[in-house]
């Protein structure tokens, strides 16, 4: 019993201490950091985009070809068309959209974190890496088709 009351306040200590430190405010990014940021995401899915349709378009063939892709597909198919899978992807929809605010809410503050407290320190370290593997990536996972 004492064991479990001694746990229960080191949770409650704990979660008042994690609560604090994110309603704290945090630094508002640099509009020149968050375009940069922005920007490298944005090419990074393009990237991920092209990667995707690639394999797609390589692998597409082999399957329709073979008789067990044929039938992994009907399955995939059959599945889609169930009422409960329409629900999950509508649910996991609904909560993707609503936890997009949080989601760009705590990235800004860890933008603005990185740029207050990191940037100083590892900035031009960090851009110059990115910059070294760009063309290593453009090569590998080319971000325009």
């Amino acid at each position: 019993m004492k064991l479990t009351f001694a746990l229960i306040l080191a949770l409650q200590d704990y979660i008042h201490m994690s609560v604090c430190v994110w309603a704290q405010d945090w630094p508002e990014p640099d509009k020149e950091l968050v375009d940069k940021y922005e920007g490298l995401k944005a090419v990074f899915l393009k990237r991920l985009v092209n990667a995707w349709e690639k394999a797609k378009d390589a692998i597409q063939p082999a399957l329709e070809s073979s008789p067990t892709g044929g039938q992994a597909k009907e399955i995939f198919e059959e599945m889609r068309k169930r009422p409960r899978v329409e629900s999950a992807i509508k649910i996991i929809g609904g909560l993707a959209s609503e936890l997009e605010p949080v989601v760009d809410k705590a990235r800004m503050a860890l933008l603005g974190a990185y740029g207050q407290y990191l940037r100083p320190y590892i900035g031009e370290h960090l851009d110059k890496a990115i910059t070294n593997i760009k063309p290593v990536l453009d090569t590998v996972l080319p971000h325009e088709g």
